[in-house]
C-alpha cells in the first residue's frame, strides 16, 4: 500500500508559478510511475503530466507543455509539478496518483481509472 499526499497549492495571479509536491509513504521501495491529474468544478478528472518509474520518461498534456515540468526525487519519495506561466484555465484541484501495473516507460497510461493510489488533492486557483 502506498499513501500519497499533495501540497503546495494556493492562490496565484496569472503569469505566476507554483510548485506542487506529492509525498509518498508506505511501500516506497517499489518505484511506480506517478501522474498528476486535475479536476475543475463540473469536469471530469483530466491527465496533466506523468513521470516514469526511473524519472527519465515524462509526458504532458498539450495545454501544459512548455509551462509545467514534472520531476521526482526518490531519495525524498516525492514527485514535483513545477507550474509556470499559470493562467485562470489552470484553476483546479490537482491530484497525484501512482499506478502498479505500468512503468511509465514501455507501458504508459493517462487514464485516471487505471491508477491505483491517489492523494486527497490540493487546490490551485489562478486569478486574472
Amino acid at each position: 500500500q502506498v499513501h500519497l499526499e499533495e501540497s503546495g497549492g494556493g492562490l496565484v495571479q496569472a503569469g505566476g508559478s507554483l510548485r506542487l509536491s506529492c509525498a509518498a509513504s508506505g511501500h516506497t521501495d517499489i518505484r511506480y510511475p506517478v501522474a498528476w491529474f486535475r479536476q475543475g468544478a463540473g469536469f471530469e478528472r483530466r491527465f496533466v503530466a506523468l513521470i516514469g518509474k526511473t524519472g527519465v520518461n515524462t509526458y504532458y498534456t498539450e495545454s501544459v507543455k512548455g509551462r509545467f515540468t514534472i520531476s521526482r526525487d526518490d531519495a525524498e519519495n516525492t514527485v514535483y509539478l513545477h507550474m509556470n506561466n499559470l493562467n485562470p484555465e489552470d484553476t483546479s484541484v490537482y491530484y497525484c496518483a501512482a499506478d502498479r501495473e505500468t512503468d511509465g516507460i514501455f507501458s504508459v497510461t493517462t487514464r485516471a481509472p487505471d491508477y491505483d493510489y491517489w492523494g486527497q488533492g490540493t487546490q490551485v486557483t489562478v486569478s486574472s
